[in-house]
Protein backbone atom coordinates (compact mmCIF):
# COMPACT_ATOMS: atom_id res chain seq x y z
CA UNK A 1 0.00 0.00 0.00
CA UNK A 2 2.17 3.18 -1.07
CA UNK A 3 2.53 6.06 1.40
CA UNK A 4 1.55 9.27 -0.60
CA UNK A 5 0.89 13.24 0.00
CA UNK A 6 -2.79 13.11 -0.50
CA UNK A 7 -4.38 16.19 -2.11
CA UNK A 8 -7.74 16.73 -3.47
CA UNK A 9 -6.82 16.56 -7.14
CA UNK A 10 -5.62 13.17 -6.39
CA UNK A 11 -8.46 11.99 -4.83
CA UNK A 12 -11.10 12.77 -7.58
CA UNK A 13 -8.83 10.45 -9.72
CA UNK A 14 -8.62 7.38 -7.74
CA UNK A 15 -8.55 3.97 -9.56
CA UNK A 16 -8.18 0.11 -8.05
CA UNK A 17 -4.81 -1.09 -9.82
CA UNK A 18 -5.55 -3.13 -12.79
CA UNK A 19 -6.48 -6.69 -12.12
CA UNK A 20 -7.32 -5.56 -7.73
CA UNK A 21 -10.67 -5.46 -6.46
CA UNK A 22 -9.68 -3.05 -3.95
CA UNK A 23 -6.19 -0.67 -4.10
CA UNK A 24 -5.47 1.76 -0.42
CA UNK A 25 -3.75 4.84 -0.53
CA UNK A 26 -1.81 6.30 3.09
CA UNK A 27 -1.69 9.46 3.92
CA UNK A 28 1.44 10.68 4.51
CA UNK A 29 0.07 13.90 6.35
CA UNK A 30 -1.63 11.85 9.12
CA UNK A 31 -0.39 8.58 9.95
CA UNK A 32 -3.05 6.12 9.96
CA UNK A 33 -5.76 7.26 7.31
CA UNK A 34 -5.94 6.06 4.18
CA UNK A 35 -8.17 5.96 1.26
CA UNK A 36 -9.14 3.02 -0.39
CA UNK A 37 -10.99 2.44 -4.27
CA UNK A 38 -12.98 -0.79 -5.18
CA UNK A 39 -13.28 -1.96 -8.23
CA UNK A 40 -17.07 -2.30 -7.85
CA UNK A 41 -17.26 1.65 -6.89
CA UNK A 42 -15.33 3.41 -9.23
CA UNK A 43 -16.36 6.95 -8.93
CA UNK A 44 -16.20 6.47 -5.27
CA UNK A 45 -13.52 6.44 -2.68
CA UNK A 46 -13.76 5.66 1.17
CA UNK A 47 -11.52 7.24 4.10
CA UNK A 48 -10.16 5.04 6.42
CA UNK A 49 -8.54 4.90 9.98
CA UNK A 50 -6.21 2.26 10.43
CA UNK A 51 -5.07 1.88 14.58
CA UNK A 52 -4.54 -0.65 17.31
CA UNK A 53 -6.86 -1.90 19.84
CA UNK A 54 -5.71 -2.41 23.58
CA UNK A 55 -4.79 -5.99 22.52
CA UNK A 56 -2.59 -5.10 19.71
CA UNK A 57 -5.05 -6.41 17.33
CA UNK A 58 -5.05 -4.09 13.88
CA UNK A 59 -8.77 -2.21 13.36
CA UNK A 60 -10.26 -0.04 10.38
CA UNK A 61 -12.63 2.47 11.58
CA UNK A 62 -14.51 3.82 8.49
CA UNK A 63 -14.57 7.79 8.20
CA UNK A 64 -16.78 8.30 5.02
CA UNK A 65 -16.70 8.34 1.44
CA UNK A 66 -14.81 11.13 -0.53
CA UNK A 67 -18.57 12.47 -2.10
CA UNK A 68 -19.48 13.91 1.51
CA UNK A 69 -16.27 13.93 3.08
CA UNK A 70 -13.08 16.17 2.06
CA UNK A 71 -9.43 15.20 2.41
CA UNK A 72 -9.18 18.20 5.49
CA UNK A 73 -12.48 16.67 7.47
CA UNK A 74 -10.90 13.50 6.60
CA UNK A 75 -7.86 14.56 8.39
CA UNK A 76 -9.62 16.27 11.19
CA UNK A 77 -12.11 13.38 11.98
CA UNK A 78 -8.81 10.98 11.82
CA UNK A 79 -7.09 13.29 14.28
CA UNK A 80 -10.35 13.49 16.83
CA UNK A 81 -10.70 9.98 16.81
CA UNK A 82 -6.59 8.74 17.49
CA UNK A 83 -7.08 11.26 20.33
CA UNK A 84 -10.29 9.31 21.49
CA UNK A 85 -8.36 6.06 21.25
CA UNK A 86 -5.61 6.94 22.85
CA UNK A 87 -7.99 8.57 25.88
CA UNK A 88 -9.51 4.91 26.19
CA UNK A 89 -12.37 4.55 23.80
CA UNK A 90 -12.77 1.44 21.42
CA UNK A 91 -14.80 2.69 18.30
CA UNK A 92 -14.84 -0.76 17.11
CA UNK A 93 -16.99 -2.17 19.81
CA UNK A 94 -18.69 1.34 19.59
CA UNK A 95 -19.51 0.62 16.05
CA UNK A 96 -20.54 -3.17 17.30
CA UNK A 97 -23.08 -1.80 20.27
CA UNK A 98 -24.41 1.13 17.81
CA UNK A 99 -25.36 -1.68 15.02
CA UNK A 100 -27.08 -3.80 17.99
CA UNK A 101 -29.37 -0.93 18.49
CA UNK A 102 -32.70 -1.80 17.14
CA UNK A 103 -35.51 -0.16 14.88
CA UNK A 104 -38.71 1.17 16.30
CA UNK A 105 -40.36 -1.52 14.95
CA UNK A 106 -38.10 -4.15 16.14
CA UNK A 107 -37.73 -2.41 19.57
CA UNK A 108 -41.35 -2.90 19.71
CA UNK A 109 -42.23 -5.99 18.72
CA UNK A 110 -39.77 -7.84 20.69
CA UNK A 111 -39.49 -5.82 23.56
CA UNK A 112 -42.08 -2.74 24.49
CA UNK A 113 -45.01 -4.87 22.85
CA UNK A 114 -44.63 -7.78 25.50
CA UNK A 115 -44.02 -5.76 28.56
CA UNK A 116 -47.40 -3.40 27.97
CA UNK A 117 -49.65 -5.99 27.14
CA UNK A 118 -49.98 -6.95 30.30
CA UNK A 119 -49.49 -3.72 32.53
CA UNK A 120 -51.30 -1.37 29.78
CA UNK A 121 -54.76 -1.34 29.21
CA UNK A 122 -54.44 1.06 26.57
CA UNK A 123 -52.46 -1.33 24.96
CA UNK A 124 -54.49 -1.91 22.28
CA UNK A 125 -55.00 1.73 21.17
CA UNK A 126 -51.29 1.66 21.55
CA UNK A 127 -51.01 -0.84 18.94
CA UNK A 128 -53.36 0.81 16.60
CA UNK A 129 -51.59 3.82 16.81
CA UNK A 130 -48.27 1.89 16.14
CA UNK A 131 -49.61 0.19 12.74
CA UNK A 132 -51.72 3.10 11.37
CA UNK A 133 -48.64 6.10 11.84
CA UNK A 134 -45.69 5.31 13.91
CA UNK A 135 -44.59 2.36 11.75
CA UNK A 136 -44.88 3.80 7.88
CA UNK A 137 -42.61 6.90 9.74
CA UNK A 138 -40.03 5.62 11.60
CA UNK A 139 -40.55 1.88 12.10
CA UNK A 140 -37.36 1.30 9.93
CA UNK A 141 -35.38 3.30 11.72
CA UNK A 142 -32.86 2.94 14.69
CA UNK A 143 -34.03 4.36 17.54
CA UNK A 144 -30.86 6.33 17.78
CA UNK A 145 -31.42 8.05 14.44
CA UNK A 146 -34.70 9.52 15.27
CA UNK A 147 -34.54 13.12 15.64
CA UNK A 148 -36.25 15.92 17.39
CA UNK A 149 -36.71 17.63 14.28
CA UNK A 150 -38.49 14.32 12.58
CA UNK A 151 -40.79 13.74 15.50
CA UNK A 152 -41.58 17.68 15.88
CA UNK A 153 -42.21 17.22 11.88
CA UNK A 154 -44.25 14.62 12.16
CA UNK A 155 -46.16 16.05 14.88
CA UNK A 156 -47.39 19.21 12.78
CA UNK A 157 -47.87 16.96 10.00
CA UNK A 158 -50.37 15.05 11.79
CA UNK A 159 -52.52 18.18 12.54
CA UNK A 160 -51.52 19.99 9.28
CA UNK A 161 -51.51 17.44 6.58
CA UNK A 162 -54.08 14.98 8.11
CA UNK A 163 -56.67 17.09 9.84
CA UNK A 164 -56.16 15.04 13.32
CA UNK A 165 -57.30 16.71 16.48
CA UNK A 166 -54.95 18.18 18.76
CA UNK A 167 -55.45 15.85 21.49
CA UNK A 168 -54.95 12.86 18.66
CA UNK A 169 -51.87 14.45 17.61
CA UNK A 170 -50.33 14.82 21.10
CA UNK A 171 -50.89 11.13 21.82
CA UNK A 172 -48.64 10.13 19.09
CA UNK A 173 -45.57 11.94 20.95
CA UNK A 174 -46.59 10.90 24.54
CA UNK A 175 -46.63 7.11 23.25
CA UNK A 176 -43.32 8.17 21.15
CA UNK A 177 -41.57 9.55 24.72
CA UNK A 178 -43.16 6.33 26.61
CA UNK A 179 -40.93 4.10 23.96
CA UNK A 180 -37.60 5.66 24.17
CA UNK A 181 -38.34 5.90 27.97
CA UNK A 182 -38.70 2.23 28.19
CA UNK A 183 -35.52 1.67 25.56
CA UNK A 184 -33.39 4.25 27.90
CA UNK A 185 -34.53 2.55 31.28
CA UNK A 186 -33.47 -1.13 29.41
CA UNK A 187 -30.33 0.22 28.18
CA UNK A 188 -30.94 0.39 24.89
CA UNK A 189 -30.25 4.09 24.09
CA UNK A 190 -29.20 6.93 25.98
CA UNK A 191 -31.53 10.05 25.50
CA UNK A 192 -34.70 10.54 24.75
CA UNK A 193 -35.67 12.79 21.30
CA UNK A 194 -39.23 13.32 22.06
CA UNK A 195 -38.10 14.45 25.81
CA UNK A 196 -38.54 18.63 25.21
CA UNK A 197 -41.54 18.41 22.55
CA UNK A 198 -43.94 20.87 22.91
CA UNK A 199 -47.16 19.73 22.82
CA UNK A 200 -50.65 21.57 21.66
CA UNK A 201 -52.57 20.96 25.11
CA UNK A 202 -55.64 21.98 23.41
CA UNK A 203 -58.66 21.88 25.54
CA UNK A 204 -61.06 19.42 23.60
CA UNK A 205 -63.72 18.62 26.16
CA UNK A 206 -66.97 18.33 25.50
CA UNK A 207 -69.55 18.05 28.18
CA UNK A 208 -72.82 17.91 26.90
CA UNK A 209 -75.40 17.68 29.26
CA UNK A 210 -79.29 17.24 29.35
CA UNK A 211 -82.19 19.92 29.92
CA UNK A 212 -85.59 18.38 31.70
CA UNK A 213 -87.39 17.92 27.50
CA UNK A 214 -83.99 16.25 26.34
CA UNK A 215 -83.94 14.20 29.32
CA UNK A 216 -87.79 13.56 29.08
CA UNK A 217 -87.00 12.40 24.90
CA UNK A 218 -84.12 10.24 25.93
CA UNK A 219 -85.68 8.24 28.41
CA UNK A 220 -88.67 7.87 26.12
CA UNK A 221 -86.57 6.14 23.30
CA UNK A 222 -84.77 4.29 26.47
CA UNK A 223 -88.35 2.67 27.29
CA UNK A 224 -89.36 2.10 23.85
CA UNK A 225 -86.32 1.00 21.46
CA UNK A 226 -86.15 -2.54 20.59
CA UNK A 227 -82.28 -2.94 21.24
CA UNK A 228 -83.23 -3.82 24.88
CA UNK A 229 -79.92 -4.76 26.25
CA UNK A 230 -78.39 -1.66 24.74
CA UNK A 231 -81.29 0.46 26.48
CA UNK A 232 -80.46 -0.96 29.81
CA UNK A 233 -76.96 -0.24 29.69
CA UNK A 234 -77.36 3.34 28.86
CA UNK A 235 -79.89 3.83 31.70
CA UNK A 236 -77.80 1.78 33.94
CA UNK A 237 -74.76 4.23 32.87
CA UNK A 238 -77.38 7.38 33.50
CA UNK A 239 -78.34 6.21 36.51
CA UNK A 240 -74.87 5.47 38.21
CA UNK A 241 -72.07 8.07 36.18
CA UNK A 242 -69.77 4.89 35.48
CA UNK A 243 -68.02 4.50 32.89
CA UNK A 244 -68.97 2.13 29.85
CA UNK A 245 -66.36 0.15 29.93
CA UNK A 246 -66.48 -0.01 33.75
CA UNK A 247 -70.46 -0.78 33.15
CA UNK A 248 -69.78 -3.25 30.21
CA UNK A 249 -67.07 -5.60 31.98
CA UNK A 250 -69.76 -5.28 35.27
CA UNK A 251 -69.67 -9.29 37.02
CA UNK A 252 -72.37 -10.02 39.34
CA UNK A 253 -70.15 -10.45 42.07
CA UNK A 254 -68.86 -7.86 42.60
CA UNK A 255 -72.61 -6.32 43.66
CA UNK A 256 -73.57 -6.53 46.55
CA UNK A 257 -77.48 -5.91 46.39
CA UNK A 258 -78.10 -6.36 50.04
CA UNK A 259 -75.78 -3.40 50.76
CA UNK A 260 -77.12 -1.54 47.26
CA UNK A 261 -73.35 -1.29 46.30
CA UNK A 262 -71.37 -1.85 43.01
CA UNK A 263 -67.48 -2.20 43.70
CA UNK A 264 -65.88 -1.85 40.43
CA UNK A 265 -62.38 -3.26 40.99
CA UNK A 266 -58.84 -1.64 40.21
CA UNK A 267 -58.39 -3.42 36.71
CA UNK A 268 -61.64 -2.24 35.41
CA UNK A 269 -61.43 1.34 36.94
CA UNK A 270 -59.51 4.57 35.51
CA UNK A 271 -58.12 5.55 39.12
CA UNK A 272 -56.50 2.36 39.26
CA UNK A 273 -57.70 1.82 42.30
CA UNK A 274 -61.19 -0.27 43.43
CA UNK A 275 -64.49 2.22 43.37
CA UNK A 276 -67.38 1.78 45.06
CA UNK A 277 -70.27 2.85 43.21
CA UNK A 278 -73.71 3.48 45.42
CA UNK A 279 -77.20 1.88 43.53
CA UNK A 280 -80.16 3.74 43.25
CA UNK A 281 -83.56 2.88 42.24
CA UNK A 282 -82.91 2.77 38.77
CA UNK A 283 -79.82 1.33 38.71
CA UNK A 284 -81.29 -1.50 40.73
CA UNK A 285 -84.64 -1.76 38.09
CA UNK A 286 -82.20 -2.30 35.58
CA UNK A 287 -80.20 -4.78 37.46
CA UNK A 288 -83.65 -6.46 38.43
CA UNK A 289 -84.30 -6.91 34.51
CA UNK A 290 -80.69 -9.00 34.08
CA UNK A 291 -80.20 -10.64 37.05
CA UNK A 292 -81.04 -14.21 35.49
CA UNK A 293 -79.65 -13.67 32.35
CA UNK A 294 -76.23 -15.27 33.18
CA UNK A 295 -74.06 -16.17 36.55
CA UNK A 296 -71.11 -14.17 35.62
CA UNK A 297 -71.74 -10.83 33.37
CA UNK A 298 -73.77 -8.72 34.14
CA UNK A 299 -74.36 -7.12 30.59
CA UNK A 300 -74.61 -10.39 28.85
CA UNK A 301 -73.80 -10.79 24.94
CA UNK A 302 -75.99 -13.67 23.81
CA UNK A 303 -74.24 -13.88 20.44
CA UNK A 304 -70.34 -13.98 21.95
CA UNK A 305 -71.50 -15.57 25.80
CA UNK A 306 -69.51 -12.75 26.85
CA UNK A 307 -69.76 -9.53 28.04
CA UNK A 308 -70.61 -6.68 25.33
CA UNK A 309 -67.23 -4.51 24.32
CA UNK A 310 -69.18 -2.02 22.39
CA UNK A 311 -72.65 -0.45 21.54
CA UNK A 312 -71.69 1.52 18.71
CA UNK A 313 -74.32 0.66 16.36
CA UNK A 314 -77.27 0.35 19.05
CA UNK A 315 -76.40 3.77 20.46
CA UNK A 316 -76.05 5.49 16.82
CA UNK A 317 -79.86 4.51 16.71
CA UNK A 318 -81.11 5.66 19.93
CA UNK A 319 -79.72 8.77 19.77
CA UNK A 320 -81.45 9.61 16.13
CA UNK A 321 -84.36 8.10 17.43
CA UNK A 322 -84.45 10.97 20.45
CA UNK A 323 -83.27 13.84 17.91
CA UNK A 324 -79.65 13.87 19.65
CA UNK A 325 -77.56 12.91 17.28
CA UNK A 326 -75.01 14.50 19.03
CA UNK A 327 -75.28 12.81 22.18
CA UNK A 328 -72.09 10.43 22.81
CA UNK A 329 -72.52 7.61 25.44
CA UNK A 330 -69.77 9.65 27.90
CA UNK A 331 -72.28 12.26 27.73
CA UNK A 332 -74.30 10.01 30.34
CA UNK A 333 -72.24 10.09 32.41
CA UNK A 334 -72.01 14.03 32.44
CA UNK A 335 -75.93 14.03 32.43
CA UNK A 336 -75.48 12.27 35.89
CA UNK A 337 -73.45 14.73 37.22
CA UNK A 338 -75.21 17.86 36.23
CA UNK A 339 -78.32 16.17 37.80
CA UNK A 340 -76.38 16.20 40.60
CA UNK A 341 -75.29 19.65 40.90
CA UNK A 342 -78.58 21.09 39.77
CA UNK A 343 -80.63 19.40 42.80
CA UNK A 344 -77.66 21.26 44.92
CA UNK A 345 -76.00 18.23 46.25
CA UNK A 346 -71.78 19.44 46.58
CA UNK A 347 -68.69 18.87 44.60
CA UNK A 348 -67.68 16.92 47.14
CA UNK A 349 -70.05 14.56 46.66
CA UNK A 350 -69.75 14.47 42.95
CA UNK A 351 -66.66 13.77 43.37
CA UNK A 352 -67.09 10.76 45.06
CA UNK A 353 -70.06 9.44 43.44
CA UNK A 354 -67.67 9.97 40.15
CA UNK A 355 -64.75 8.63 41.11
CA UNK A 356 -62.52 11.75 40.57
CA UNK A 357 -59.09 11.32 41.91
CA UNK A 358 -58.94 15.15 42.71
CA UNK A 359 -61.49 18.10 43.42
CA UNK A 360 -59.75 19.78 40.16
CA UNK A 361 -61.46 17.43 37.82
CA UNK A 362 -64.68 17.61 38.96
CA UNK A 363 -64.23 21.61 39.09
CA UNK A 364 -65.71 21.59 35.69
CA UNK A 365 -69.44 21.16 36.90
CA UNK A 366 -69.25 23.92 39.29
CA UNK A 367 -70.93 26.70 36.42
CA UNK A 368 -74.31 23.86 36.44
CA UNK A 369 -74.78 25.07 40.11
CA UNK A 370 -76.64 27.91 38.96
CA UNK A 371 -79.72 27.56 41.49
CA UNK A 372 -77.74 26.76 44.52
CA UNK A 373 -75.21 29.46 43.42
CA UNK A 374 -78.48 31.71 43.57
CA UNK A 375 -79.51 30.90 46.94
CA UNK A 376 -75.99 31.40 48.31
CA UNK A 377 -75.49 34.48 47.11
CA UNK A 378 -79.57 35.74 48.27
CA UNK A 379 -78.07 35.26 51.99
CA UNK A 380 -75.53 37.98 51.09
CA UNK A 381 -78.04 39.98 49.97
CA UNK A 382 -80.48 39.62 52.86
CA UNK A 383 -78.25 40.61 55.23
CA UNK A 384 -77.22 43.37 53.28
CA UNK A 385 -80.64 44.39 53.30
CA UNK A 386 -81.24 43.82 56.95
CA UNK A 387 -78.36 45.94 57.90
CA UNK A 388 -79.54 49.19 55.81
CA UNK A 389 -81.49 51.69 57.84
CA UNK A 390 -85.10 52.23 57.15
CA UNK A 391 -84.94 56.03 57.13
CA UNK A 392 -87.85 58.08 57.30
CA UNK A 393 -88.86 60.26 53.57
CA UNK A 394 -87.97 63.84 53.58
CA UNK A 395 -90.21 66.16 54.78
CA UNK A 396 -91.50 67.70 51.87
CA UNK A 397 -89.96 71.54 50.96
CA UNK A 398 -92.31 74.37 52.02
CA UNK A 399 -91.77 77.71 49.96
CA UNK A 400 -91.33 80.55 52.89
Amino acid sequence: MPVVQLTTQFIRTLTTEPSKPRTEWCDKECKGLYVEARATSPNLSTYYLRYKDEGGTTRHLRLGNTETMTLPEARNSAMAKKTEIRQGANPSMERKAEKQIPTLRRFVEEQYAPYCKVRKRSWHTDELRFNQRLFPQFGDSRLDRITTKQLIDFHSALKVNHALAPATCDHFIKLMRHVFNMAIKWGVIEKNPASKIGLFNADNRVENTLDDHQLQRLMMVLSTHPNRAACRIAMFLLSTGCRLNEALCAEWDQVDLAQRVWRIPALNSKSKRMRPVPLNESALEVLAQVRQDHPQWVFLNPDTGTHYKTLHNAWESIRIQAGMPWLRLHDLRHAYASLLVNSGRTLYEVQSLLGHSTPQVTQRYAHMNTRALLDASEVASQRIRAATPRLLPAPPHVAP
